[in-house]
């Protein structure tokens, strides 16, 4: 998978409340498929394809431990995609330094008086 296709599985599957609801569930620590589809009103089967578009994407993996198989989310992808939005964040702090001072420059100019020639 390319770089531009893992950020691109890393988006589609953070744009879903149901996934980031999972992703914030495994930030507390390893959950099975039963224990993370428990407060959601949705089967099993509905939970396990969010869990597979998830461990598709990076964001989470799958052990097995005897009869359960424990969840627990993957940090890469995320970093990758904090990595890629950073880029965008400092062109942005750049812009915003910009405006405030064209902004501060034209208060300091609107509060001189005009001149007659």
């Amino acid at each position: 998978m390319t770089e531009s296709e893992r950020l691109d599985a890393t988006f589609t599957a953070l744009a879903d409340p149901t996934r980031r609801a999972i992703l914030a569930r495994l930030i507390e620590g390893e959950a099975s498929v039963m224990e993370l589809a428990e407060p959601f009103a949705m089967s099993q089967p509905a939970i396990s394809k969010h869990l597979k578009m998830l461990e598709r994407a990076g964001l989470i993996s799958r052990g097995r431990d005897a009869q359960r198989r424990p969840c627990r989310i993957e940090g890469e992808a995320l970093k990758a995609a904090t990595g890629w939005l950073e880029q965008y964040r400092k062109v942005w702090e750049g812009n915003f330094r910009r405006l405030d001072a064209l902004l501060d420059d034209l208060q300091s100019t609107a509060g001189r008086p005009e001149r007659d020639n």
